[in-house]
């Protein structure tokens, strides 16, 4: 057994080391993440093969990445909230916004893509759709990426 070489007078706080985000935000992550960038991929065949199930196909990718993007956006919220107790602060911050952007991006996609087909996948449509898939991917890289774990000194001698 090793023994603590460190004097009495200080304490080791370890904080944690996992991702910011639990397990049910992280199920829902996966999808903004998954159908965001599916829309994307759609938009672009789309705009190869002016085959219009395509464009259809894109505007239902972006309804069920909006969906879970919504979800997803009330447990950003509660995970900024509780943030100042877990020392996820800015990360937590920088979350909620991306995910809120997100969803707007997101929003405004869905009511391009709303349009007749072409019109739906013009320029202002394929740039949403790039916007909406990086933000997604960005989100996700924030969400499930784990902050590196640290050491804190605390001097007791200094409370007294």
């Amino acid at each position: 057994m090793i023994r603590d070489r460190r004097p009495p007078s200080a304490h080791h706080v370890r904080t944690a080391s996992g991702p910011m985000i639990g397990s049910l935000q992280a199920l829902l992550l996966a999808f903004p993440v998954a159908l965001f960038p599916a829309a994307l991929v759609s938009d672009i065949t789309y705009l190869n093969t002016a085959e219009m199930q395509w464009s259809n196909f894109s505007a239902w990718l972006l309804a069920g990445g909006e969906l879970f993007t919504g979800l997803l956006l009330i447990g950003a919220f509660v995970t900024l909230v509780r943030s100042g107790r877990s020392g996820y602060g800015g990360r937590a911050l920088i979350y909620f916004l991306v995910v809120l952007l997100l969803f707007a991006v997101g929003l405004v996609n869905s009511f391009q893509h709303s349009r007749d087909a072409w019109w739906s996948v013009e320029t202002l449509g394929l740039v949403l759709s790039v916007a909406g898939a990086l933000l997604a991917l960005v989100a996700g890289f924030i969400g499930y990426s784990a902050r590196a774990a640290h050491e804190v000194v605390h001097d007791r001698e200094i409370a007294r």
